[in-house]
């Protein structure tokens, strides 16, 4: 994915057309799992990855403080125009290379659709990286294992790792757990969506 950053600056106003389609359907999980994980009892969170913003916008919408980073420059610039009615934090920064804020800044710490299309090594600093900065909750939202035929056929396209990252995503976070020795106390799955988990992780204090 960072190997392919131009391409993300070429397909962001194409992803600007999906904003509200976006916005709709994470406004619909954020709603439906409050029973399980009430996220709008927190205060701050950060989306790493934010893309175009739509989770940004519906975290702030349920009353959060919300910041949002991406490695593109044009992603943050049609993330900033879809939100400029929202008072919403954008930074412009590279997702693995220490992103510029204190440990445990932030209550969540949630990436959407980002680790799937990393190497292994990439996902484990992304990992690292969301443990660091928050105090609460680490949620990965992603694909599970039920992709479309379209789906496939776009990830190929962007040179992502998502075949492997769908075989065991949670055995892998557990094992990366035992390797660095210092991300996450427990890790949940819940499907949220017909071809999307939740991996809710709880960082160590």
């Amino acid at each position: 994915i960072f190997k392919k950053r131009w391409l993300y600056q070429l397909i962001a106003p194409i992803y600007g057309w999906f904003f509200n389609g976006q916005y709709k359907r994470y406004d619909r999980v954020v709603s439906d799992m409050k029973e399980s994980l009430d996220i709008t009892k927190f205060s701050t969170a950060i989306d790493i990855g934010c893309g175009t913003g739509a989770m940004c916008a519906v975290l702030h919408d349920h009353g959060l403080n919300v910041t949002g980073v991406d490695n593109s420059r044009a992603m943050i610039n049609v993330a900033k125009k879809k939100t400029k009615d929202r008072d919403i934090t954008f930074v412009e920064h590279d997702l693995l290379s220490g992103i510029p804020f204190q440990d445990k800044r932030f209550d969540i710490a949630i990436t959407s659709y980002v680790a799937h299309g990393l190497s292994i090594e990439e996902r484990k600093k992304l990992y690292q990286e969301m443990c660091r900065l928050a105090t609460k909750w680490v949620i990965i939202h992603d694909y599970n294992d039920e992709r479309a035929f379209y789906t496939s056929t776009v990830e190929w396209f962007e040179g992502g790792n998502y075949f492997t990252f769908i075989k065991d995503p949670k055995l892998e976070i557990e094992q990366h757990i035992q390797e660095l020795k210092t991300c996450f106390e427990e890790v949940q799955v819940v499907q949220v969506d017909i071809r999307a988990n939740w991996y809710i992780c709880k960082p160590k204090s």
